[in-house]
Formats: structure tokens, C-alpha cells, sequence
């Protein structure tokens, strides 16, 4: 395959824990008030953010404790628990209620939002400050949308020093309510679909995050299932880099042509994929 523009790659799958989590997450539990920091950090996660947290907790010597939706690859489950977490899996709906309440019940301690506190926005806008860094001219900057605090962290940094440069945000055709609601004009649920691709899509945005996005944001784009899969092929056999589902959204629009030509900047967001699932789609294959 034959790329149909310059292409750039983010790769934020080399960050200790494998995904740029770990930005957001250390930045807001070093910022917060140390007297809730004392008592445990906790979060809602599909893993990567568990994992932010869980090394965060470490590096300040407090509990922490993560609840996963039940479907939660072990791969990041066992990475979590490796990093001293206590690992809580519930149903999606359960997980997603912690979600919108911002607290697990019967869980003491501070919970970090894996998407709508501002500090890790913050944290997030740093990988925006050094796409610019090494490449100040970028056309296009296309970011995985899970639940939009990372776009609002690198959209805001984009826009704000070179407010030519398009950002779109990617998500998976499963899993795509930014989609649905920019074309419906108006906040928009979906059903959603449980795929490989496990650290992006959501059966609906959250208020919050739909207000913040908004305004930063040119547009977002879909891919389906069997393109991600060939973005992750291509990545490791090209490039020798391992992208789980989500990290690949952003090339996998990229080679598509949706994006247009130029030079396209693509955040792979984290490596942490399943073996297992990684050998299908190395085999050829996209992951039911």
C-alpha cells in the first residue's frame, strides 16, 4: 500500500506504561490536594489509564484501584495488577455509570477522571507541544477519540500555536458517537458494538467533553475494523511498531485518503494489544 501523504507517527506506545496515559494521569495526581492523594488514587479504565494511575500511585506510595469493564484485554488488566493495582471488573453499564458519577462506590481515595479532569487535559496538551517541536508545519493532526481528553489536550496546545493546522479526530465505525452527533447536530447515542479495538469508542459522548471538543476540532472521520487491522499490520511490519487497536485509528485514517494529502501528524496512543490478538491480525485476519 502506497501511502497517499507525508506521514508522521506520535508514538506515544513507548511511554512506560505503553500508552500516553501516564501523562494526564501523573500530571493530575501531582497537582491534586495531597490530603486525597494520601488516602489511594482510583479511576474508570479500559486499562491504559489504570495504568497511568497505578504508576502513579506507586511513584507516590498510595493504593489505587481501578474498575475495567468486564471485557478488558488481560494484557492491560495483568499490567495494572503488576503495578499494585486492585482491579474491580464490572459490566460496561456499571463501568460506564463510575464514568459519569466520576467516583466508584465504596472506594475511598481521589478519583481521577480518565477524561474529564482539566490537569490531565493538560498533561494530554504536552504531546501537542512536541509534535510541534519536531515538525512546525504539520497540515493535518489526527488523534484516536475515546472519550475526548486527549484531543482537547492536543487540539487546545495545536490550536493555540499554529491555529492553521487541522485536527480531526478518528474513531472506529463500531464505536463512533462523535461522528453521529457531528452529523446529527446534536448529542447522539449509538449502540455500541465491543470490538479488538478496546481504548476508544463509547455508546455516547460526555456533556462536558462534547462542549470542550467542539471548538477544537475540524471534523472526525470513521474506519472500519478491517482497516485497523492493516494500519497495525503495517505499522509493525514497516516500522517495527506494536499499536493496539486504538493507537492505530489515527494511521489507519491516514492511509485511507480521508484525511487528504500533506503532512498528517497520527498519535498512536498506546501499544498495549493482546498477543493473542495481535498474532490474528498478523495472520491476516481482523479480530471478531
Amino acid at each position: 500500500m502506497e501511502a497517499p501523504a507525508e506521514i508522521y507517527l506520535k508514538l506515544e506506545n513507548i511511554q512506560p506504561i505503553g500508552s500516553f496515559k501516564l501523562r494526564g494521569a501523573y500530571n493530575a495526581a501531582r497537582r491534586a490536594d495531597p490530603t486525597e492523594v494520601e488516602q489511594g488514587l482510583s479511576t474508570a479504565s479500559a486499562g491504559n489509564m489504570g495504568q497511568g494511575v497505578a504508576w502513579a500511585a506507586k511513584e507516590l506510595g498510595v493504593p489505587s484501584t481501578v474498575i475495567v469493564p468486564d471485557y478488558a484485554p488481560q494484557t492491560k488488566v495483568g499490567a495494572m495488577e503488576r503495578l499494585g493495582a486492585r482491579v474491580l471488573k464490572v459490566p460496561f453499564d456499571d463501568w460506564w455509570t463510575a464514568m459519569e458519577n466520576s467516583k466508584i462506590e465504596g472506594v475511598d481515595g481521589l478519583f481521577l477522571h480518565p477524561v474529564e479532569n482539566e490537569d490531565l487535559m493538560a498533561g494530554n496538551g504536552t504531546i501537542g507541544l512536541e509534535i510541534l517541536e519536531d515538525l512546525p508545519d504539520p497540515e493535518v493532526v489526527l488523534i484516536p477519540y475515546g472519550g475526548g481528553g486527549l484531543t482537547t489536550g492536543i487540539a487546545s496546545a495545536i490550536k493555540q500555536e499554529r491555529p492553521a493546522t487541522k485536527v480531526y479526530a478518528v474513531e472506529q465505525d463500531t464505536a463512533a458517537p462523535l461522528n453521529a452527533t457531528l452529523e446529527a447536530g446534536e448529542m447522539t447515542a449509538i449502540d455500541y458494538q465491543v470490538s479488538f479495538v478496546d481504548g476508544a469508542g463509547a455508546k455516547a459522548l460526555l456533556p462536558k467533553m462534547w462542549a470542550l471538543v467542539e471548538p477544537l476540532i475540524d471534523g472526525a472521520h470513521t474506519v472500519s475494523l478491517d482497516e485497523v487491522a492493516e494500519a497495525i499490520r503495517i505499522l509493525a511490519e514497516r516500522q517495527r511498531v506494536i499499536a493496539e487497536g486504538a493507537g492505530a485509528l489515527a494511521l489507519a485514517a491516514a492511509l485511507s485518503g480521508s484525511a487528504g494529502g500533506g503532512k498528517i501528524v497520527c498519535i498512536v496512543s498506546g501499544g498495549n494489544i493482546d498477543f493473542a490478538v495481535l498474532s490474528q491480525i498478523l495472520a491476516g485476519e481482523t479480530p471478531a
